[in-house]
């Protein structure tokens, strides 16, 4: 059967809701400098958008995180494959994700960079799925909470297809 997206989140609420965050995350940090590190690729279509809803100051950073591979669910072994170009000691740091699920991913990241000294640390995801968290971590900002769905689109993809998609989408017809 080939594999067919459905819309679950419209480009038009995607748009509306990170207006939303960048308004909430420009009051948490006024009078600062908010370090955003995008964790690739999938998180670099949000953090984009994302950062020019910002209106305090902002620093950017990428690192390259992998659980998954050509997969679609986590192997749960983490591997860096790209890390910081700055350090964070003393930054104020905003961690910008795609999608949390499992949470093995990022409770290994955000303890790696914990060690690395920020003033303070917070973790900012476009999608939520709770329901299959095997690792608690705690979400500052979340997007939308989403259904335990394989889901694609707005950065996020399946064997590296659909990032390019303006919205959140179900890929159907995938074993």
């Amino acid at each position: 059967m080939a594999e067919t997206v459905k819309v679950l989140v419209s480009e038009e609420e995607v748009d509306k809701k990170i207006r939303a965050l960048g308004e909430q995350i420009s009051k948490d940090y006024a009078g600062r400098q908010v370090h955003l590190i995008c964790v690739l690729k999938g998180g670099v279509f949000f953090m984009c958008e994302l950062a020019k809803r910002i209106s305090v100051p902002v620093t950017m950073d990428f690192m390259s995180v992998s659980s998954y591979g050509d997969k679609t669910s986590s192997s749960g072994v983490v591997k860096i494959a790209k890390d910081l170009d700055e350090t964070l000691e003393g930054k104020d740091v905003l961690v910008i994700e795609d999608i949390i699920d499992s949470g093995r991913t990022l409770y290994y990241l955000l303890d790696i960079l914990q060690k690395r000294n920020p003033n303070s640390m917070r973790l900012c995801t476009l999608l939520d799925k709770p329901e299959r968290r095997v690792r608690d971590v705690k979400v500052d900002y979340v997007g939308f909470e989403i259904p335990d769905e394989f889901v694609v689109g707005y950065g996020l993809d399946y064997a590296q297809k659909y990032r390019n998609l303006p919205y959140i989408g179900v890929v159907e017809g995938v074993e």
